[in-house]
């Protein structure tokens, strides 16, 4: 896992203009069906993927943290809000709070989260390949398959499922 995660960057990166045609082409002509295809894709991999193997989200990147996420958090650890916003999370360039930073302040040696029953939302949809109106958030699907090798293996085989619909289309 660990190979694979490591080469993920540079895979992703091949992948790039590929991806980026596939969502552009998924923009501008949505299957009506692309959301379940998505829910049961995301289903079969998070099946046979266990994200305490991994837990690349949590060592490379942050979540972004809405207020509820704040208080939420910071009444768990028994703290005031505006002290877990200062003594974890800063306002970055898009005015979002996010961890100071990464890995995650949270993240236990064996990739457990400390704060799960309470974690921020944006860490408990993540990679968000079953969210609704998938085509709309391509941007963040191309970043999180750099990421997260559960979100790439869904990418590629979304691709694959749907080239081989549109050939088969062709034929009829």
């Amino acid at each position: 896992m660990q190979d694979f995660i490591n080469d993920l960057p540079a895979l992703a990166k091949d992948k790039h203009n590929e991806n980026k045609r596939f969502f552009g082409k998924l923009k501008k002509k949505t299957p009506k069906d692309l959301d379940r295809v998505m829910e049961k894709l995301h289903d079969e991999e998070f099946a046979k993927t266990d994200c305490l193997e991994c837990g690349n989200c949590c060592k490379t990147t942050g979540p972004l943290f809405t207020t509820k996420d704040v208080d939420r958090i910071a009444k768990h650890l028994k703290m005031k809000s505006h002290q877990f916003e200062s003594q974890y999370l800063r306002i970055d360039e898009d005015n979002d709070w996010v961890l100071k930073e990464t890995p995650c302040t949270f993240l236990a040696a064996d990739n457990y989260c400390m704060i799960y029953d309470v974690r921020p939302k944006a860490c408990r949809e993540y990679p968000h390949t079953n969210r609704k109106k998938f085509h709309q958030i391509s941007s963040i699907t191309m970043h999180n398959v750099e990421i997260c090798p559960a979100a790439y293996n869904i990418v590629e085989k979304m691709k694959s499922m749907m080239d081989l619909e549109h050939k088969s289309n062709r034929r009829k």
